[in-house]
């Protein structure tokens, strides 16, 4: 069973009509090399260069204008796709020299995980080069085939319908039990995903952030990253983490940062604006990989985390506007769980309650605070309803909602 990932190739049309140089990141194994190859294959003139293979990694650095000799079939402009060149440690340097000199005649796609991603901030040389975007695994959004338009979705976020509900059910379940990414999923086996799980997150570690961050401790740096799963749902307390794993406060606030970095967790901060009384500073961390979750609220939380996160990501990526995704809570320990934000503007309240149906205090009164729409999404089989209010409630199954996200 093969999966187009067609919500991703609107982004890379898009970007690349403004841009001859793309950037793709995203996690390990999430397909972005499945994906470069099918956007190659719709271009008549191609070339596909993996650093990680010998023969096409010695071929680059002995002819660094190797592309420029491509036996083209016509006329059209030729893609070009760099996969894990950012394991070049002249990557930077020799992407600007390749796109001033030949951005008038190729298009290139570059796909790569953690150090691809971290140079958006200040100092990039490549600075107005290239475009953006984030890969991320399989959501029921993506695989439930119902998903809204943007300005549809921001004009209602409330809009419910129940067409399609068996399915999208199947596929919320798939993916609490497999995970979204695409070998343990399209596999459908829970052995297959424990077998695959076993090895991933060790060849991150000991492979990845390795060879590309000179973290020396590395075994601890996985053992702090195996007890985030227990933690999920709550703002984590680096203190207590660093008292379990006997090391400094700054160790293990650089270690998330290089978690975060490589696409094995992400993170939301609070909300203070307009919200009384408001806990600054706190940050909850979630999990791209949901299974290993055994608490089965905190797994529901963390995929629909994971959803939202997903499309936050992909609306910036778009140009979209400039969201962000966040938690709201006060001293008197009153909390929701997500709050969608752009531009520093209150959008929506979503509560994710696994199995309790009436709307909680903390989302009502924050949303009288905040006056916005509000979603509480549940795991029961059930349909939707929406309480009426000051201003109203959405009730609905996670997976009926999620899945038309746009």
């Amino acid at each position: 069973m093969m999966q187009r990932r067609d919500l991703y190739r609107r982004i890379y049309d898009e970007l690349a009509a403004d841009k001859e140089m793309v950037f793709l990141a995203g996690p390990r194994q999430v397909g972005k090399t499945t994906f470069a190859k099918m956007v190659a294959d719709s271009f008549t003139n191609r070339l596909y260069c993996n650093w990680d293979i010998p023969a096409q990694r010695v071929r680059l650095l002995e002819d660094p204008d190797f592309f420029t000799g491509l036996d083209r079939r016509d006329e059209s402009k030729p893609l070009v796709v760099f996969d894990e060149l950012h394991k070049y440690p002249d990557w930077k340097n020799y992407l600007k020299g390749v796109y001033d000199r030949f951005h008038e005649g190729y298009q290139f796609l570059v796909t790569g995980s953690g150090r691809l991603a971290i140079y958006r901030k200040g100092g990039d040389s490549l600075a107005g080069r290239y475009l953006m975007f984030r890969m991320w695994p399989f959501t029921v959004a993506e695989l439930g085939g119902m998903r809204r338009s943007f300005d549809d979705f921001v004009a209602d976020p409330l809009r419910m319908e129940m067409d399609g509900y068996e399915s999208n059910l199947e596929i919320w379940r798939g993916l609490s039990f497999l995970s979204g990414f695409p070998e343990p999923y399209l596999n459908g086996k829970k052995a297959s995903y424990t077998r695959w799980s076993r090895t991933y997150t060790s060849q991150i570690v000991r492979e990845d952030i390795r060879d590309l961050t000179g973290i020396k401790n590395l075994s601890v740096l996985e053992t702090l990253y195996h007890l985030l799963p227990s933690r999920v749902a709550s703002p984590l307390s680096i203190p207590s983490l660093a008292r379990d794993l006997k090391v400094a406060y700054n160790s293990i606030s650089s270690w998330l940062q290089v978690l975060e970095r490589f696409f094995l967790v992400f993170s939301i901060t609070t909300w203070t604006k307009k919200v009384s009384r408001a806990i600054q500073k706190e940050r909850k961390f979630y999990l791209l990989d949901s299974p290993p979750i055994e608490d089965s609220g905190a797994r529901f939380e963390n995929m629909v985390a994971l959803e939202l996160w997903r499309a936050v990501t992909n609306f910036n990526d778009l140009g979209l506007g400039r969201f962000s995704l966040h938690f709201v809570k006060n001293k008197s320990q009153q909390e929701v769980d997500f709050l969608l934000a752009e531009r520093n503007k209150p959008l929506l309240l979503v509560e994710a309650k696994y199995s309790e149906q009436q709307p909680s205090a903390a989302l009502r009164k924050f949303q009288h605070q905040l006056q916005v729409p509000a979603v509480q999404l549940v795991e029961a089989r059930q349909g939707f309803r929406i309480l009426q209010g000051e201003q109203p409630v959405l009730v609905a199954p996670a997976c009926q909602w999620l899945a038309m996200l746009p």
